[in-house]
């Protein structure tokens, strides 16, 4: 079952969501930059909107939720209507393959990882930033899923589940950081950078193929 019902409905709500945090998204989308690949095409799986692609340079993206789509195309990004289980491209096509805060809403983490590991090119890169289970915000956000607009039906991660699924595609040379180490209210400036996990809400881990 495709996860995207609150994303048709919600759309808008989810672009409010930036401008509400703005040193969030920036925290995050600097974690994001550390560990991109410079360079090549880039596909993001879950592109919503394109708050992330378009500002890190990814053109392609696979969305399940018209009503994203719709916005994404209108800011030139080239998306498909696909699911992360299922892309709709050929073997290494794309220098990285990038997921985020959307492996909570796949079906299959597992059977996504290689499809991206399938599309990626040999030295390709993925990229996964995702909300740490173990965190002290996935811990408020699996607690208050019934009452969400968005995470109703979204399985949260740790780090090493992420880490097994990567491995179990066939990705190697893990490198991980994270970011967001207070509640998002208190969040007024960028939140500082730190390689490992443990700490930060945010993750980010680049894997090689």
């Amino acid at each position: 079952m495709v996860k995207s019902n609150a994303f048709e409905r919600h759309a808008a709500e989810y672009e409010e969501w930036f401008d509400d945090y703005p040193c969030v998204y920036e925290s995050e989308l600097e974690a994001l930059k550390l560990l991109l690949p410079e360079g090549g095409a880039g596909l993001e799986v879950g592109m919503g909107t394109g708050r992330f692609a378009l500002p890190l340079g990814i053109e392609f993206g696979v969305e399940p939720a018209k009503a994203m789509a719709v916005r994404a195309r209108a800011k030139n990004l080239q998306i498909v209507r696909a699911v992360g289980e299922a892309l709709p491209f050929a073997n290494g096509r794309f220098n990285k393959v990038l997921f985020v805060t959307s492996v909570c809403f796949l079906d299959s983490v597992d059977r996504a990882f290689k499809e991206a590991f399938r599309v990626v090119r040999t030295e390709g890169a993925i990229l996964v930033g995702f909300i740490d289970n173990n965190s002290f915000l996935g811990g408020k956000y699996e607690k208050q899923k019934r009452d969400s607009l968005f995470y109703q039906e979204a399985n949260f991660y740790s780090v090493q589940e992420i880490l097994g699924s990567l491995k179990k595609a066939g990705f190697r040379d893990f490198k991980v950081v994270e970011t967001i180490f207070r509640p998002l209210a208190e969040i007024t400036a960028r939140e500082p950078i730190k390689e490992g996990y443990g700490e930060g809400a945010f993750v980010v881990v680049r894997a090689i193929k």
